[in-house]
């Protein structure tokens, strides 16, 4: 792909789009805690946190300074550091000599203090090193126009770690704030499907939210971008997206440029249901294949999206897709009702509802035993009828032992548990654990919650008078009648 299909306005590719093989600095990054745990995170080389190691993000697993987020690869693992929590707002304690009633100077300060709580002196800033240097006080060096320190290099804990992952929409929409009611990744994939969205489409978002099918929808109708709209020769996907809450909007419009997606979602603030799709007078109308309307009464809108309108915001070439996002059944009455009548066709209903299945070998069998993830109970009857026989040797030698030692002074070593565990433990490591065991897979016991019903419907394309005598002059479909007819005609009098 060329570089000025990557490019945005700004000059700047999306990094939902265009991946780096490194991770790089004022870049977004998701941060994977655990499986139902995600951060977004922009990198930073420094930051007014207070840390000597520059800037940082703590979590339950522990504090990632961001110089150990940048320049790896995606995917790696990152294990937590130890850094200088103590250095966040400390103040350099000192006294001084009594002043003047002026207040003024002439007070020189004692660079050693003895502190009453510990009882030991302290560095003076003078004679702190770099890496002792409280971070504060580097950023106050900096803003006195002396030269600023490097930060402090970060240390590895010992325990705790996280996985660096790439923004796409499914990790945006696990990790983003959820401002409203969001859709999910299993509901937009199906969605997206089902509106033969393509690369190249346009589509209509309307009640955009938390903006978590904003960005799939940017994915999916992506094929560059656009140097400008008055460019006709060749056409790029478009996302027009309508949220009635203006600070919602400000926050969404605030992403979206953040990350790198302004010149293909096209964001407006307002009421679809009252004042309709129409965009500004300078803007042509969307034009659009695909509509997804994500609204506490969808049919108040869908009396704005009509073909025979000055501003219509639907594709006059071609059919249009519907699809509505409601939690109840009553609004998806009134939605069914009001499409029946308006000439709506193919209306169907549907809910996705998510299942996670969890496949995993499991290893059975007193082999097993002392192992982490296994069951340590007997597999076969076989296995247990040997471990009891095991036992009851073990029992009659000890009693002999006891008997021998009581009559010769001897005594027979019997191997106790501790060695037997430490045993199994020493073959593990030889033993190819992946492939054995069986692969068993398991469901989640419930559904977890009701996201929302589906509705789709298609809008036919227009069709008149000329087009119907457009179609009869290139096709001659009288003629192919006509000439079928008399085919069979000849065909019955031969017979």
């Amino acid at each position: 792909m060329s570089n000025d299909v990557l490019e945005t306005t700004n000059g700047q590719p999306s990094p939902f789009f265009h991946t780096t093989s490194l991770t790089e600095a004022d870049s977004l990054a998701i941060l994977h805690l655990k499986r139902d745990s995600l951060l977004p995170l922009t990198l930073r080389t420094a930051a007014d946190e207070g840390y000597a190691e520059g800037a940082v993000t703590n979590t339950r697993f522990g504090s990632f300074p961001h110089s150990t987020l940048i320049g790896i690869e995606w995917g790696s693992q990152v294990r937590a550091s130890k850094v200088d929590t103590g250095s966040r707002g400390r103040k350099k304690k000192e006294t001084k000599e009594q002043l003047g009633p002026e207040g003024g100077g002439g007070g020189v300060p004692v660079v050693a203090v003895d502190d009453p709580r510990t009882r030991k002196k302290r560095k003076s800033d003078d004679d702190l090193t770099a890496s002792e240097l409280p971070a504060k006080k580097l950023k106050q060096g900096a803003s006195n126009g002396q030269p600023p320190v490097a930060a402090r290099v970060a240390v590895e804990a010992g325990s705790g770690f996280i996985h660096v992952l790439p923004p796409t929409p499914e990790t945006w929409t696990a990790s983003l704030d959820h401002r409203t009611q969001v859709v999910y990744t299993p509901d937009y994939s199906y969605i997206l499907q089902r509106l033969r969205v393509r690369p190249g489409s346009t589509i209509i978002e309307a009640g955009a939210g938390s903006g978590s099918f904003t960005h799939a929808a940017a994915r999916a109708v992506f094929n560059g971008y656009s140097p400008s709209l008055t460019n006709k020769s060749k056409r790029h996907g478009k996302v027009y997206s309508y949220e009635y809450h203006e600070p919602r909007v400000a926050t969404l419009c605030q992403e979206l440029s953040s990350h790198g997606l302004s010149n293909i979602v096209h964001l407006t603030h307002r009421d679809v249901c009252s004042s309709g799709f129409a965009l500004s007078p300078e803007h042509p109308p969307p034009q659009a294949d695909a509509i997804f309307l994500d609204l506490p009464a969808p049919w108040l809108a869908l009396k704005h999206l009509a073909r025979f309108t000055a501003d219509a915001p639907l594709n006059p070439h071609g059919p249009v897709h519907l699809c509505t996002f409601s939690p109840c059944i009553e609004q998806v009455m009134s939605t069914v009702s009001y499409l029946r009548r308006n000439a709506w066709t193919e209306i169907s209903m549907c809910e996705v509802q998510n299942r996670r299945i969890d496949v995993r070998r499991e290893r059975v069998g007193l082999k097993e035993e002392g192992l982490r993830g296994v069951n340590a109970s007997a597999a076969t009857v076989e296995e247990a009828i040997d471990r009891l026989r095991e036992v009851e040797c073990k029992l009659s030698d000890y009693h002999s032992n006891r008997a021998a030692v009581e009559v010769k002074g001897e005594q027979k070593k019997i191997q106790s548990k501790a060695e037997r565990l430490e045993k199994i433990k020493l073959e593990a490591e030889t033993r190819k654990l992946y492939m054995e065991g069986n692969l068993v897979q398991r469901s989640e016991p419930e559904v977890r919650t009701h996201t929302s019903y589906l509705v789709f419907a298609t809008l036919p394309r227009a069709w008149g008078e000329e087009d119907e005598r457009g179609a009869g002059e290139m096709w001659g479909v009288g003629e192919v009648m006509g000439g079928r007819d008399k085919v069979a005609v000849e065909g019955g009098k031969k017979g």
